[in-house]
């Protein structure tokens, strides 16, 4: 599948659970306030700010496939980018960093990536030894009852696109990546909305994205409607895998 470019306005624009998701995670990391992160997918940049609020003495390293998201983020950091090193990139390929980083966030990215043996090496050879890696993304059982309702409209519930993985699958390649201290867990974690509008554009901008960009244009409300309309509450079943281990 070719990168997904974004809308990121309206991405940023929207009552996102990825802020608190985001804000936990790197609680997680428990900074010293001098490292160097790699935010991996860093999407409009929410993160690498709460990032550089917390390393005084330290640099980040924000990786990005979307040139809007990343266009989004350059505005919100304009001030900061002298601490930040922006990369467009592919994390589906070998990416050369800078830099080594001493730890590695990732928020709401690794779903997207169908091979997570080839993303946990590649994060393995991002790091340090002994550098921390703390992800949150959508695991096994996420989105159930949306997809039911996706299938229902479109036959197909965005399993080609969508890569929701469980606890041992988790674990096991994290260990063969070479990682240690692993601590891997499935949270339920659903997202009440309002019908109407908001549910709408959220589907539309954030969970269907991809499926859009091969609709003509004048069908993508309608299909985003019917997918909302077969909700049975306006609520978006969220379950995270939440990651975090240590390069050994």
């Amino acid at each position: 599948m070719e990168l997904l470019e974004w809308d990121a306005r309206t991405y940023d624009s929207l009552p996102l659970p990825h802020r608190r998701w985001g804000a936990a995670a790197i609680a997680r990391l428990a900074l010293a306030g001098d490292e160097t992160v790699l935010d991996l997918g860093c999407g409009t940049g929410r993160d690498a700010e709460l990032l550089l609020g917390l390393l005084p003495h330290g640099h980040v390293i924000a990786l990005d496939g979307s040139e809007q998201m990343l266009s989004e983020l350059r505005k919100r950091l304009a001030s900061q980018l002298h601490r930040i090193t922006v990369l467009q990139a592919d994390f589906r390929q070998p990416v050369t960093l800078p830099r080594s980083a001493d730890a590695v966030l990732s928020v709401a990215t690794l779903h997207w990536l169908p091979d997570h043996s080839e993303v946990f090496r590649s994060v393995a050879a991002a790091l340090r030894p002994g550098g921390r890696f703390v992800a949150e993304a959508g695991g096994a059982g996420n989105l159930a009852t949306f997809r039911a309702a996706l299938r229902a409209v479109s036959g197909a519930d965005g399993s080609e696109l969508w890569n929701f993985a469980d606890i041992a699958e988790t674990a096991g390649r994290l260990e063969d990546a070479g990682f240690t201290d692993i601590d891997v867990r499935l949270v339920a974690d659903p997202a009440r909305l309002q019908r109407g509008e908001q549910l709408e554009a959220f589907i539309a901008t954030v969970l269907l994205a991809a499926q859009l960009r091969d609709l003509p244009d004048k069908e993508r409300r309608p299909f985003v409607h019917s997918v909302a309309e077969r909700l049975p509450d306006p609520v978006i079943d969220y379950v995270r895998l939440q990651i975090s281990a240590r390069r050994g």
